[in-house]
């Protein structure tokens, strides 16, 4: 991974920083959806201070490498997650309090995978199925 983002720097004229290499091998370590506020955390407990705006750059430089998933689930704020991990599951995003679950799907990612679309080129996907999950939907027939 850490090779392919040194291509892609290069490729852009972009600086090989620390930095840089640090955000991605911490990002590497968290498992599932991270925020920015997840993100910095983790560099501090690391003890590696940088600022809020060189991890807001350094993760939109991962999205544009294709390394990095930016996800915008429902109303919440914006939620990342890397791309190796984003394509094992699909989303499952209650539309009423806002419960998002993973669901892992082999067939369902087998079958996209095989999918051969017309004059477009897949590089990676991501599933987002909205509804109610079952505590609201519980809620809402007890009201009815």
């Amino acid at each position: 991974m850490q090779a392919l983002f040194t291509r892609y720097l290069t490729e852009k004229k972009l600086r090989k920083t620390e930095e840089r290499y640090a955000i991605l091998e911490c990002i590497c370590h968290i498992s599932g959806h991270f925020d920015m506020g997840l993100l910095h955390r983790k560099l501090e407990e690391m003890n590696f201070h940088v600022s809020r705006a060189t991890v807001y750059n350094t993760v939109d430089v991962l999205v544009d490498c294709g390394l990095v998933v930016r996800h915008q689930l429902a109303a919440q704020a914006v939620q990342y997650e890397l791309r190796m991990l984003a394509e094992t599951h699909l989303h499952l995003i209650c539309t009423k309090c806002g419960e998002i679950r993973e669901l892992k799907d082999a067939m369902l990612k087998r079958n996209v995978g095989s999918l051969k679309i017309p004059r477009f080129t897949p590089e990676y996907h991501a599933f987002y199925i909205y509804g109610l999950c079952s505590k609201c939907k519980y809620r809402l027939q007890r009201r009815k």
